[in-house]
């Protein structure tokens, strides 16, 4: 249990150039809170990479009890994680994209859990789309037969191999133990803050939560995905602010990097082949018009 000043959870979430979404993601946060008289204790904490649409002024006026880290540059998601990881001694923490709504008592039942369960190191929500269903987003480590189809942009070619990365087969209606889960809804327990740390930073955006979860399943804790935690997901709302090479380029570079740590040697270097083969064509495509 908590200290008289320790939190029962901290909510760190990264802001790039979403004034708006951050705005009605924090109204989402303090009235999930559940019932006052059992209410959790949070740290909410924005950690704000250089945003140019005036997030933080806009923060800090209508939500004083939330802590700011304002960034000057853009540090990438999990180096900004872990600033807003190390600003709270909470007893658990949530890594919460910006575009997320979360249910009423998602908190309360995201603390209970991990006090129950000091095997789980890490929890993943129930989370439900803008269409109104709800997201398959449990994933298997990735293979390099997988990682290679889709960076060569032949996935649809092979539906059996990717059904089985994608977990398709994983029902979401039901509590269970996953390889992965989903970054946007990321719960953290204290037990594996103290045995496994914080995200890797070698990763500037993706792959950084697969990575965590690899860590766990090499430390013997599980990763579960909890489906009475609800939260809505609106989806890459940053994103869609970038082009398609830069998410190509993020994502080539994070790819190779997970395989140079997990799969060193033949994996390894059959990832940078498939991507130098089909970086020309990525190039070409994603080149912008002459005016």
């Amino acid at each position: 249990m908590a200290t008289s000043s320790q939190k029962d959870l901290a909510i760190v979430i990264v802001s790039w150039n979403v004034k708006d979404v951050v705005l009605a993601n924090l109204r989402s946060v303090f009235l999930s809170r559940g019932v006052i008289n059992h209410a959790p204790t949070l740290d909410v904490i924005l950690v704000d990479n250089a945003s140019q649409d005036g997030t933080v002024e806009a923060v800090r006026a209508a939500f004083p009890d939330v802590q700011i880290i304002a960034n000057t540059e853009n540090l990438g998601f999990a180096k900004a994680c872990n600033q807003g990881l190390a600003l709270s001694s909470a007893r658990h923490k949530l890594l919460l994209n910006p575009d997320m709504r979360v249910e009423p008592d998602a908190f309360a039942n995201t603390i209970s859990y991990l006090d129950t369960h000091p095997e789980v190191a890490v929890l993943g929500a129930r989370l439900v789309g803008e269409d109104g269903k709800v997201m398959h987003h449990m994933r298997r480590f990735p293979t390099v037969l997988d990682q290679v189809l889709i960076a060569l942009k032949l996935k649809k070619l092979f539906p059996r191999v990717m059904n089985r990365y994608m977990g398709t087969d994983l029902d979401a209606e039901q509590e269970q133990q996953a390889d992965s889960v989903r970054g946007a809804y990321f719960a953290i327990s204290q037990n594996a803050l103290e045995k496994i740390g914080v995200l890797d930073e070698r990763y500037y955006i993706w792959f950084e939560e697969v990575d965590y979860c690899k860590r766990v399943k090499q430390a013997g804790m599980k990763v579960m995905y909890v489906p009475s935690v609800h939260a809505h997901d609106l989806v890459g709302k940053s994103f869609a602010q970038r082009d398609v090479r830069w998410k190509q380029t993020q994502f080539r570079n994070s790819m190779i990097s997970y395989f140079d740590r997990w799969h060193a040697g033949i994996g390894a270097w059959t990832i940078r082949i498939a991507w130098t083969l089909v970086w020309p064509y990525i190039l070409l495509k994603t080149r912008k018009p002459i005016v």
